[in-house]
């Protein structure tokens, strides 16, 4: 099962991040992110809370497609290792 957002900005990620952990909460174990065509740094705080919502599941979450730009922001913030 998966889960697909096109959009984690600050204007959309209140309405992304409950989808994404009902995702998981479902479970989900992988976000593809491979048409995700609008994001900004919230969609870094947003992908974490996803995997601390898998790990407190139990599951393993594969983050797959991360765009380049986001990757950047990820490595920025020192948190790249954990998506």
């Amino acid at each position: 099962m998966s889960f697909a957002p096109t959009s984690i900005t600050m204007a959309d990620a209140a309405d992304v991040l409950p989808k994404g952990m009902e995702a998981v909460v479902q479970g989900a174990t992988t976000i593809d992110l491979s048409g995700l065509t609008h994001f900004d740094s919230s969609a870094v705080s947003t992908l974490l809370a996803w995997q601390r919502a898998a790990i407190e599941k139990g599951l393993s979450l594969e983050v797959v497609g991360l765009p380049d730009g986001l990757r950047s922001l990820a490595k920025l913030y020192g948190v790249d290792a954990l998506l």
